[in-house]
């Protein structure tokens, strides 16, 4: 496995894991930078339904609901970064930060 492979692996597992991808891989590459974007998508997404916590009762429900389409989200990057695909995620696939 290439370090590009393992840096768009990498990149989906937490903050600390996005950092590490971040320095170890070539942000040139179009595979890294678009599983990097993904990524940083997908951990701001977890940090405003953590957010969404703060609201009585909705909120929480909403949260709950963040969680679990994080959750999802997370899977498939991952299993799309091991396979070499660069197919965008639902809903948040279009979403470009990073390139």
């Amino acid at each position: 496995m290439n370090s590009n492979k393992i840096a768009a692996i990498a990149a989906y597992i937490t903050w600390i894991g996005f950092l590490i991808a971040i320095l170890i891989a070539d942000r040139r590459d179009r595979f890294v930078s678009h599983h990097l974007n993904q990524a940083l998508v997908l951990n701001l997404l977890s940090v405003v339904g953590g957010a969404l916590t703060i609201i009585p009762i909705l909120g929480s429900i909403a949260a709950s609901l963040v969680s679990l389409l994080v959750f999802v989200f997370w899977v498939i990057g991952i299993y799309r970064a091991a396979t070499d695909s660069m197919k965008p995620l639902p809903i948040i696939g279009d979403i470009h930060l990073i390139g």
